[in-house]
């Protein structure tokens, strides 16, 4: 008897104090919560794999009711030009022809041709700009427009060394380029 007395003493003073008895008893302690967290639970169902998604998928939308998106309409915009003005891509090329004047020219006789086809915005941006930091030359093509609503449409113009793409705004029905872009070939 005395020797199992000095068994459970040498277990408990010894043994579970030590590093690995306190592992031991973590890891007890661990597999006994899992244990009864399963019995709680139920059966488990072997088709539902990891996740606890549902079968059909959450819908909050009228399945319906079509789609809101920006995308929606396949139909590209038409732009609307004010009767008498100028539609877009002539508004488009004659300020490509404005802006490629700039070399040769002085700041303000350029921003004075520039003004009349350009947003006040746009005009701001532009100055203290040098005309003779125009990259190109001449119009190798004809404008093409990507129109995004009708009255936001984009120009693209080709030049003999490059793209030029114009940004051109119209709330009002009258054709302004807002925007400068240049892309070399």
């Amino acid at each position: 008897m005395m020797s199992m007395r000095r068994a459970l003493e040498f277990l408990f003073t010894r043994v579970l104090r030590s590093r690995l008895g306190i592992a031991l008893v973590i890891a007890a302690l661990v597999f006994g919560v899992i244990g009864a967290a399963r019995l709680v639970s139920g059966p488990v169902d072997p088709t539902a794999g990891l996740s606890n998604r549902p079968r059909e998928p959450i819908s909050t939308v009228d399945p319906e009711a079509g789609d809101d998106g920006v995308l929606a309409n396949s139909a590209a915009p038409t732009p609307k030009t004010r009767p008498g003005e100028l539609p877009p891509e002539q508004a488009a090329a004659r300020f490509t022809t404005a802006w490629l004047t700039g070399p040769g020219s002085s700041a303000d006789k350029w921003q004075a041709h520039l003004q009349p086809l350009a947003t006040p915005a746009l005009i701001e941006k532009l100055t203290g700009a040098d005309p003779e930091s125009v990259p190109a030359r001449r119009v190798t093509g004809e404008v093409a427009l990507r129109p995004r609503t009708e009255t936001f449409v984009e120009a693209l113009i080709p030049l003999d060394n490059g793209q030029l793409r114009l940004e051109l705004v119209a709330p009002d029905g009258h054709w302004l380029v807002d925007a400068v872009d240049w892309e070399r070939q």
